[in-house]
């Protein structure tokens, strides 16, 4: 018996799902986190979940594991204190930065620049260069740095980055500044910007590396914490934390790492959807996953989501490979309120999140929040998670009318009134990955997950105009699920910058050869065995002048039978496709990356009994809900009762253990032979 474990740690709730590789076998658990100390939360479902499946923790073999605990430290301002080493002229490299402004007109007037994460009085400048070609152009002086070090010392920095000039060529330098480091600063951990990124663009480079040494500590802490809490009820299986891009890393790696966990809790459930959408049938999909706290979407073409060069949590953008998955503060647990000075219903991004919670929650929350609203208009039934989670509709109802009296109107009006700006700020987000990028959405299902993404995918869908509306089985553990069925994930990268006149293919395979021999090896010191080594390869294309790139996916097998032409026709269309022209300048290829992947998890997906259509005996009750500006007849349906094949016309309710669907008047529901409920107009 194969036991893996996925753990996914949400703003609200911690979600787990135990299954069996073997027979497909699996058991899920929701509890609420624990925000003063996540491994709490966890410890108690581990606990719950391996009740459920009537075995030890000990017979877990594989501990995959989503956590936001990267990016809430950098979202906090709770990273540790960076001390940056700069080659000598460079010292003010984070305080340059980039010209670049976020907002529209005059933006540059009232945005407040962000501190940077390495304070210029902790950031000290070395004698030494490497020049362009990667050859020592002046040597370091050991004195010099021992010196700067000392002073670093004296300021009582908490984590190291030695980022120096070319270094992403030749990293000797940093080398040696990281070994004499080790005896000046013992115990404090050193990001080298050659290790963490090997690649052009100076600022990039130092920025990447220095966020990385600003989480390293707190995620170190936590990596530690969870290892020993597990250490504890005697669980020796593997522990792995997922990767912004969707991989898996080990805890080991993770510690050294952790800019590569900036974006891990949102990457689970991607990963979840495109096993949801491979066993539905379904190739392009648009992903709704709704928190507690926040509302996370992606898009998924042809089976594969969409992967980004940057990573970005609030002011932050790294050079970190990435699921591009945009993030907008609507969740279950979003505040509703009414602005004094405009006198307008505003939700989010504020949220009660797990603690108070919402009113219904009956945990000392006060504030209206979306899962409020969702219970004063019927759409979220008094009895959660399989009836041990009870809600306070009369709470509900009266947090709700503060709101209705703020704005003089009725309370259902009010409430549909939250639901509805709470969808709006979806659908915007949506748009963002969709019809900003070049996609319509029409060609595209919607996938609604977490506790409360089945609860608003119908609406959503309907602004959209993508349907199918997706409500997968187990929403609300559909990210553990995506951690518990992912695949080990690495990558490195180099800079090549080269005129395609300059390169020859002969060249550029032997230099992919090399990069692939180095990810084969990293994984396979993580034990993933040769032959379960999937390797690929990006080269990022530009037009010779440009200043960004599109990164191209490519194969040995591509290049020996298209040769490097084929790559930059390849680039050709791609660029037309996203920008609407292409340039008569030279091609250039700037970076090379190689990317190893362990093989991917054959899980079987069982079937449901195939039904006559009928779902009256998966039927618990009739229910009003509000609905269309009027109280509507519906019902309530008990999902694991429903059969494949099954239609169930809205409005109605489908209620499990973690999640609630609602289905619309005018739509129907249809049960896939999955589980899945696919829902479309009526």
């Amino acid at each position: 018996m194969a036991y893996r474990l996925g753990v996914d740690v949400g703003g609200t709730f911690t979600d787990l799902l135990l299954f069996e590789a073997t027979s497909g076998d699996f058991w899920r658990h929701k509890t609420p986190s624990t925000p003063h100390d996540s491994s709490e939360g966890i410890l108690n479902g581990v606990e719950a979940v391996c009740a459920k499946a009537g075995i030890a923790a000990s017979e877990i073999d594989y501990f995959l594991h989503g956590t936001t605990v990267a990016t809430n430290a950098v979202l906090e301002g709770k990273g540790a204190r960076v001390g940056l080493v700069t080659t000598q002229g460079y010292r003010q490299v984070m305080q340059i930065a980039r010209s670049f402004v976020p907002g529209g007109l005059a933006g540059w007037i009232v945005w407040p620049k962000p501190e940077p994460l390495a304070r210029l009085e902790d950031t000290v400048e070395i004698k030494g260069r490497i020049d362009a070609r990667g050859r020592e152009l002046h040597p370091i002086d050991e004195a010099d740095i021992r010196a700067q070090l000392a002073h670093l010392k004296t300021r009582g920095i908490e984590a190291l980055t030695v980022s120096l000039m070319n270094a992403y060529l030749n990293g000797a330098h940093e080398q040696r500044v990281a070994e004499l480091a080790a005896e000046i600063l013992p115990d404090i951990p050193i990001s080298l910007s050659h290790v963490v990124l090997p690649e052009m663009q100076e600022y990039e480079r130092t920025l990447t590396t220095v966020a990385n040494a600003a989480v390293r500590p707190v995620v170190g802490r936590y990596v530690r914490n969870l290892r020993g809490k597990l250490e504890q009820i005697e669980m020796q299986g593997r522990l792995s934390l997922l990767r912004s891009d969707g991989g898996l890393m080990s805890s080991q790696k993770a510690e050294e790492q952790p800019v590569s966990l900036l974006m891990s809790g949102p990457a689970g459930g991607v990963t979840g959807a495109l096993w949801v959408a491979k066993n539905a049938g379904l190739k392009n999909i648009l992903t709704l996953d709704v928190g507690g706290t926040s509302t996370d979407v992606a898009l998924i073409e042809n089976g594969e989501a969409r992967r980004v060069r940057t990573t970005e949590v609030g002011h932050l953008s790294v050079r970190a490979s990435a699921l591009d998955v945009k993030t907008v503060g609507a969740g279950g647990g979003s505040i509703a309120y009414v602005p004094e000075l405009t006198k307008a219903l505003r939700v989010g991004p504020q949220s009660a999140g797990a603690v108070p919670g919402p009113v219904a929650y009956g945990k000392g929350g006060t504030l209206p929040t979306v899962t409020d609203a969702n219970v004063v208009l019927g759409y979220l039934p008094e009895n959660l998670l399989g009836g041990t989670f009870k809600l306070d509709r009369e709470g509900a109802k009266r947090a709700v009318q503060t709101i209705a009296d703020a704005l003089g109107i009725e309370l259902m009006t009010a409430a549909r009134g939250i639901i509805d700006i709470v969808n709006e700020n979806m659908f915007g987000a949506l748009r963002m990955i969709s019809v900003q990028q070049g996609y319509d959405p029409r060609d595209f299902a919607l996938m609604g997950f977490g506790g409360a993404g089945p609860l608003h995918v119908n609406a959503v869908a309907r602004l959209m105009g993508s349907y199918p509306a997706v409500s997968p089985v187990s929403p609300g553990v559909l990210c553990a699920l995506g951690d518990a069925t992912t695949r080990m994930r690495t990558e490195t990268a180099r800079s090549l910058s080269r005129l395609r006149s300059q390169t020859t293919l002969e060249e550029l395979t032997t230099l992919l050869g090399e990069m692939e021999a180095q990810v084969r090896a990293t994984l396979a010191a993580d034990g993933i065995a040769p032959e379960q080594t999937v390797t690929t390869f990006e080269i990022d294309i530009r037009y010779a002048g440009q200043a960004f790139e599109v990164p191209m996916t490519v194969t040995l097998a591509d290049l020996a039978a298209g040769g490097i032409d084929g790559l930059t026709r390849r680039f050709d269309d791609e660029h037309r496709r996203l920008f609407t022209f292409n340039m008569d300048s030279e091609h250039e290829l700037v970076n090379l990356r190689a990317v190893a992947m362990g093989a991917a998890l054959e899980l079987p997906s069982p079937e449901l009994p195939r039904g006559d259509g009928d779902p009256i005996a998966a039927k618990v009750r009739d229910h009003e809900l509000w609905m269309d500006g009027a109280s509507q007849a519906g019902a309530i349906y008990d999902r694991a009762l429903l059969k494949a094949g099954d239609v169930i016309r809205g409005p109605a309710i489908v209620t499990e253990m973690d999640s609630t669907t609602l289905i619309e008047t005018r739509h129907i529901g249809t049960v896939d032979s999955f589980g899945n409920i696919l829902i479309t107009p009526a």
